[in-house]
């Protein structure tokens, strides 16, 4: 870590604090050793600025803590706040922010021209009011990966991306940090944070969620390996979509095979009747893109689109 920083002299409360202010390292404070929290944590000491506090509170967070950011004096979410002269962390559970960011504003921790960022995709600067009116900066800062909280996440850093919401007056710092983090800022406006939250969600934790689908029903079918099956597969399809968008869609669904889909409805239904309903939603919106993409001719898509419609209807009842 870089050698202590003299404290400066804190500004009167409500001043107007000029962006050359701001040191080159800062002085930093992480709210929420989490596995987001603690990595960033770790990635802006090895970048050079001095973490000076963290709060951590259950046992896998203070273990984190200890591997990913030896040395750093766990403390509340106060003391670090009042540490963290330069720059507030806070990498806490989207549906505490608002608490965590009135109590701090509440008891007087935050100081005017001291940086507060969050780790939220889901949440902008509005959140950020009560720093904002104690004399803080906001700044959303959302990193776009999914996290491990161990040592491996801070090789995964290197050229990711970061929904950046911040005040015009704020970007060139907001900018210089993602770049020390290794990463590419994406500016995302207030309005649209809960879409682009949303959009990584449905990409990331869905996508999740449909491979263990896959893996379960091959297990049904018999396979004992299913991650075997569908790593070289899903890895091809992952790569040909992020390159080729819809015009790599494959399958029954995209040829218009009605046959072929309603057969596999019928043995999910009798195998895995939890399983039909986001088969159905996703092969809909599926075919809805084949037909926009010119992959499937619409006089091709009558009859697979209905046995999506009438199998809709059976779940539905």
């Amino acid at each position: 870590m870089s050698a202590p920083l003299r404290p400066r002299p804190a500004a009167p409360h409500g001043a107007a604090v000029p962006p050359a202010a701001i040191p080159r390292f800062l002085t930093v404070g992480v709210v929420g050793s989490g596995r987001v929290g603690a990595v960033l944590g770790a990635a802006l000491a090895a970048a050079g600025h001095r973490v000076v506090a963290a709060t951590a509170g259950s046992g896998a967070s203070r273990a984190r803590e200890a591997l990913l950011l030896p040395g750093v004096p766990r403390r509340s979410a106060d003391a670090v706040a009042r540490a963290a002269t330069d720059l507030l962390l806070l990498a806490v559970p989207d549906d505490a922010l608002a608490g965590v960011v009135a109590a701090l504003a509440g008891s007087g921790a935050l100081r005017p021209g001291q940086v507060v960022a969050h780790t939220s995709g889901a949440h902008g600067l509005a959140v950020l009011a009560p720093a904002a009116e104690a004399g803080a900066r906001p700044l959303a800062l959302h990193p776009a990966m999914t996290f491990t909280g161990t040592p491996d996440d801070l090789a995964r850093l290197a050229g990711i991306s970061y929904g950046v919401t911040a005040p015009a007056e704020l970007r060139p710092l907001a900018a210089r940090l993602v770049a020390d983090l290794g990463g590419v800022p994406e500016w995302v406006g207030e309005a649209d944070r809960p879409l682009y939250h949303a959009a990584l969600a449905h990409g990331a934790n869905h996508l999740v969620t449909l491979v263990n689908e896959a893996a379960d029903r091959l297990r049904d079918a018999g396979v004992t390996q299913p991650e075997k099956v569908l790593a070289p597969l899903l890895r091809a399809a992952l790569e040909n979509a992020l390159r080729l968008g819809d015009d790599a869609l494959t399958g029954p669904v995209s040829r218009g095979d009605a046959g072929t889909v309603e057969r596999h409805l019928a043995r999910l239904a009798a195998t895995a009747p939890e399983s039909v309903a986001p088969y159905l939603a996703l092969a809909r919106r599926t075919a809805d893109r084949a037909i926009a993409a010119g992959r499937l001719r619409p006089v091709d898509a009558e009859s697979l689109l209905g046995v999506l419609a009438a199998d809709r209807r059976q779940v539905a009842a």
